[in-house]
């Protein structure tokens, strides 16, 4: 089901990304994106009429993929094209989005694009 409002979700998950140092905005493959250098974060609604709107962020690999979509299938799903990348796409639509939880996926995703200097505690 598309978010009823997808500029509100992309203000709320901007707002989260670019607080985090050195993050930037930019536009890959027509839809918003945010790097450190590497990308960590992407803004996807309807990708290709999948009726979904989530923001994928970078996982450990594999393990965490399935693990991730096994135990939580109505908050992560695989992501077209980027999920043999390590990537895992977080569900940003209806009302029971947990934001916390998403920035802090986020957060995670920005530490591991981002240069160790800048990542290191």
């Amino acid at each position: 089901m598309l978010s009823p409002d997808p500029a509100a979700v992309l203000a709320r998950l901007r707002a989260i990304c670019l607080a985090l140092p050195q993050a930037e905005e930019i536009v890959s493959h027509g839809a918003p994106a945010f790097r450190v250098g590497k990308l960590f974060a992407w803004f996807r609604h309807d990708h290709h009429g999948d009726g979904l709107t989530v923001v994928c962020v970078k996982t450990t690999g594999r393990e965490e993929q399935e693990f991730l979509v096994e135990v939580d299938p109505e908050t992560y799903s695989r992501p077209a094209y980027l999920w043999p990348s390590g990537w895992v796409s977080i569900n940003l639509a209806g009302g029971a989005v947990d934001w916390d939880h998403v920035a802090a996926r986020v957060q995670t995703s920005w530490r591991m694009a981002a240069p160790a200097k800048l990542s290191s505690p």
